[in-house]
């Protein structure tokens, strides 16, 4: 039996490890656009940025693992078409050529998720969208004293290269048209904990404000970080149910019973929230490998692992678990130091309806593991 993986990023790798460690001997293809192996995304706006590791740290494996593990690992070759009742799949070189078609038994898509543009950034500055690590090599190679960095969206993204722009004593402004920066995920009481993070480290933080298009036009560097669109193209094209995510049941598969999506992409039925969700994080990506692997060998196995992100901003270390969900919170019990700023440390539980829903720890390293065990506790 051949399982194709279409994606090279983590959630792919990650697929394909536990396949083999868990005794898979069948074929195993990944497809993969890009030329490099399969890395790790987080590093690229952390310690990849700041010096602290070199982006070939980032890869999943070595290139000798998918040889001794009989992966096969076609890069530099773009998925262009799935024709599921045929169970083939087109593909294409990127650098040219003529395509070619594969037959698969069972196929995963990891195809993530692109960065979304803002078009008047594009049109007056050459913005880096940090997503590749030729974007990264961008950033390490600006960020340097003095140079003026102009940064839109004060998003996850946006924030970690924000610290890392002003650690290596870059001028840091950042756009912002949302009240705080993160409020849509911290609601105000957190979010507000961050914008003074920022501040307090230099950076310019405009909020509640639109973009200076001058700004833009005179800084050294522009980046741009305002959310991702999932890869859902092939999907599209091969009828599969579609609504801002490929659509997955509970067991990570789609429309198609020989088809499942993981990752970025993905939005899944989840077994415990009750709702749809789609995850953007690290994590999302290792654990929904994991759990896809065992079903596309057979398996049934539900994926109901509560979303989870961590971030590290100058000396803030931050974990997240939980998802508070379209319907709010009620309120947010914080405690401990939340001067972040100077070393504080801190809880943070969003409370509905008697029940946590969601909590965090800035600092608080010990703590991980009662603030994960919280979630679905009455408080």
């Amino acid at each position: 039996m051949t399982i194709a993986i279409v994606g090279g990023g983590l959630a792919a790798a990650t697929a394909a490890t536990e396949l083999r460690e868990k005794g898979y001997d069948g074929e195993v293809v990944i497809y993969s656009a890009e030329d490099h192996l399969p890395y790790e995304r987080p590093p690229l706006s952390k310690e990849v940025l700041l010096g602290a590791k070199k982006a070939d740290d980032a890869r999943v494996h070595d290139e000798s693992w998918y040889t001794e593990n009989d992966v096969r690992l076609e890069r530099g070759v773009r998925v262009v078409s799935i024709d599921p009742a045929a169970h083939t799949l087109r593909t294409e070189s990127v650098a040219g050529g003529e395509g070619a078609e594969h037959s698969y038994d069972r196929l995963l898509l990891a195809t993530g998720a692109s960065p979304r543009h803002f078009d008047v950034a594009d049109r007056v500055a050459d913005p880096v969208y940090l997503r590749t690590v030729e974007d990264n090599a961008r950033l390490v190679e600006a960020l340097k004293p003095g140079a003026k960095v102009v940064i839109v969206g004060a998003g996850w993204i946006g924030l970690e290269v924000a610290s890392a722009a002003r650690q290596k004593d870059a001028e840091v402004t950042v756009y912002e048209v949302a009240d705080l920066p993160l409020v849509g995920v911290l609601g105000p009481e957190v979010a507000t904990l961050f914008a003074d993070l920022h501040r307090a480290h230099g950076v310019d933080l405009r909020l509640s404000t639109a973009v200076d298009e001058a700004a833009l036009a005179e800084a050294d560097l522009v980046v741009v970080g305002i959310g991702a669109i999932p890869a859902t193209e092939l999907a599209e094209q091969a009828g599969l149910a579609v609504d801002r995510g490929v659509l997955v049941d509970e067991t990570l598969r789609t429309s198609d019973p020989d088809i499942y999506a993981i990752g970025d992409v993905a939005s899944q039925q989840h077994p415990v929230l009750g709702r749809r969700i789609r995850v953007e994080h690290w994590d999302t990506a290792i654990e929904q490998g994991k759990v896809a692997a065992h079903n596309l060998a057979g398996g049934s196995e539900q994926y109901t692992r509560l979303p989870y992100f961590f971030t590290d901003q100058y000396d803030l270390g931050m974990e997240y678990f939980g998802s508070v969900g379209p319907d709010g919170y009620d309120r947010v019990d914080i405690e401990g130091n939340t001067d972040v700023a100077h070393g504080g440390a801190f809880r943070a539980y969003w409370v509905k309806d008697g029940t946590v829903r969601a909590a965090m720890h800035a600092n608080d390293w010990d703590a991980s593991g009662a603030v994960r065990d919280s979630i679905g506790t009455a408080r």
